[in-house]
C-alpha cells in the first residue's frame, strides 16, 4: 500500500490548494463579522446585503492567495534545489565530502548530547587500479565507471546510511546504529556488488573492484577518528591484495571481519 498520508511540506501543490481555501473561508469569516457586528450596539445582525459577503471575497481571495502561494511554493523548490546542488556531487549523485562530513558529525553531535549509546560503522571506499581505466579508456568512461560503482554501493545499503564522494574515486559510508558484525557485513556486500557490476568499455568485459576500510564504534567518536582509523584499513587492504575488506573496532583495535578476501 502506498503512502495516503497528504503532502503538505512548503514545496507540495497540496498545501497550495489547502491553505487558498482556508484562506478563502477566513476572508467570508472576517467579512461576515466585519459587516454583521455593530459597534454602536454591541450586537450581531445581518448586514444590508450579506450576499456580498460571500462573493466578494470568493471571487478575490482565491486568485490572490494561489498566487500568492504558487509564489512561496516556486521559491521552496528552487531553495531545496539549490540545497541539492551544494551537498550533491553532480557526476555520482552522492553526498559531497563537505556534505557528508557535516551530516555524520550533526549525528554524531546528537546521539552524544542525547546521551544515547553510540553505535555504527564508517567505511572508506577505493576504487582499485582506478588509473588504469582512465588511461585505458579515457575520463570519459572513468566517470562511467564512477557512476556505476555509486549506484551499486547505494543499491547496498540501507536508506538512512550516508553515502558520499570524499574525491577521485574514494567513497564514504556512515551506517548508523548497526553493531561490528552487521556493519562488516555490509562491507562485504558492497565488494561482491562492485564485482558483479556490468562493465563493458569498447565492448569488452572489464571487471571492476573495491578495496574497503572500516572502522566501527560503540562509543563515542568524532568523525576525524573514524575517517583516520578507516583510512589506515584501507590501506591495510591495498597491501594485503586489494578488492578486499578490513574492518576494525575503533577502540580496541581487535578484528570484527579482517581480510575479507575474494572468494
Amino acid at each position: 500500500m502506498g503512502n495516503s498520508a497528504l503532502n503538505l511540506s512548503a514545496r507540495s501543490r497540496a498545501r497550495v490548494w489547502l491553505f487558498t481555501a482556508l484562506g478563502t473561508i477566513f476572508c467570508i469569516a472576517v467579512a461576515f463579522g466585519i459587516d454583521s457586528y455593530s459597534w454602536q450596539t454591541g450586537t450581531w445582525r445581518w448586514g444590508s446585503n450579506p450576499l456580498n459577503n460571500l462573493v466578494i471575497p470568493l471571487v478575490l481571495a482565491p486568485p490572490i492567495f494561489f498566487f500568492l502561494l504558487s509564489k512561496l511554493r516556486e521559491l521552496a523548490n528552487a531553495h531545496h534545489e539549490l540545497m541539492n546542488l551544494a551537498s550533491t556531487d553532480s557526476l555520482t549523485s552522492c553526498l559531497n565530502r563537505r556534505a557528508f562530513t557535516a551530516m555524520v558529525e550533526g549525528y554524531l553531535d546528537k546521539v552524544e548530547s542525547e546521551q544515547a549509546k553510540p553505535e555504527g560503522g564508517f567505511l572508506v571506499v577505493d576504487v582499485d587500479h582506478f588509473k588504469r581505466v582512465n588511461d585505458r579508456y579515457g575520463h570519459d568512461v572513468g566517470d562511467e565507471a564512477l557512476q556505476l560503482i555509486a549506484r551499486s554501493i547505494r543499491s547496498t545499503v540501507r536508506e538512512i546510511d550516508l553515502v558520499g564522494r570524499l574525491g577521485g574515486e574514494e567513497f564514504g559510508v556512515f551506517l548508523p546504529g548497526l553493531p561490528d558484525a552487521h556493519a562488516a557485513t555490509i562491507a562485504e556486500r558492497i565488494r561482491q556488488a562492485v564485482g558483479e557490476t556490468a562493465f563493458s568499455p569498447s565492448g569488452k568485459p572489464y571487471k571492476l573492484s573495491v578495496s574497503i576500510g572500516g572502522a566501527t564504534f560503540d562509543q563515542r567518536a568524532s568523525f576525524p577518528d573514524l575517517y583516520r582509523q578507516a583510512d589506515q584499513y584501507l590501506y591495510a587492504a591495498k597491501q594485503g591484495g586489494r578488492n578486499r575488506v578490513e574492518i576494525h573496532a575503533i577502540a580496541a583495535g581487535a578484528p570484527v571481519a579482517a581480510r575479507m578476501a575474494l572468494n
